[in-house]
């Protein structure tokens, strides 16, 4: 019989394919744009229309507003991305009964040839798409506004702090026994062939 095969597994354990769905819809929500696999943007479509409708039914009664987000928070485990479902997609998708989302195919990936798809919210904000994604690409001193001029003396300066702040290096030590050009003297007793027992 074909109980419980109604979700693709996606070669994935339960526990696995939980934290991936989850961590999928955080990112979607986030950046209104996801690129992934054809087979993981079908399983993540279903997965975040849910949550946009339990924001939606949290905006219609107040009185399940509070379970209905607690419950969100423990099926996405990102409690800045429930907010903004409850708070900015729901409202969004008021007058909408559905449909929160598009799929488009987008070709073959070039190393193993997975088909390729963009999800996206329908009516998706375009400004959120790579919004805090990631560390900043520039060093502490970059200022985008200086003149070449400032730039290089600051690099100067840069330079000469490291220079007066690298330790120099400690000078081997002689040994403590003799000096260091003297060869260490060996312990052992040499042997003849008359003193072995034998």
């Amino acid at each position: 019989m074909k109980h419980g095969i109604k979700q693709r597994k996606l070669g994935r354990d339960k526990s696995h394919r939980k934290a991936l769905l989850a961590n999928m819809a955080a990112a979607l929500v986030k950046h209104e744009q996801i690129v992934t696999t054809l087979p993981k943007a079908k399983e993540l479509k279903p997965y975040v229309e849910k949550l946009i409708t339990m924001g939606k039914q949290a905006n219609d009664n107040p009185k399940v507003s509070l379970a209905k987000r607690r419950q969100a928070i423990a099926r996405m485990r990102d409690a800045d991305q429930v907010k903004k479902i409850f708070d900015v997609l729901a409202e969004r998708y008021a007058g909408r009964a559905g449909g929160y989302t598009r799929i488009m195919k987008a070709g073959f990936r070039y190393g193993d040839n997975a088909a390729m798809a963009v999800i996206e919210l329908v009516d998706r904000d375009v400004s959120a798409k790579g919004k805090d994604s990631g560390p900043v690409q520039f060093d502490e001193d970059f200022d985008a506004g200086q003149e070449p001029e400032a730039k290089e003396e600051k690099a100067k300066e840069k330079t000469k702090k490291e220079k007066v702040e690298k330790p120099k290096a400690d000078k081997p030590k002689a040994d403590v026994k003799g000096s260091k050009n003297q060869a260490p003297k060996s312990s052992a007793k040499k042997t003849t062939g008359s003193q072995r027992g034998g």
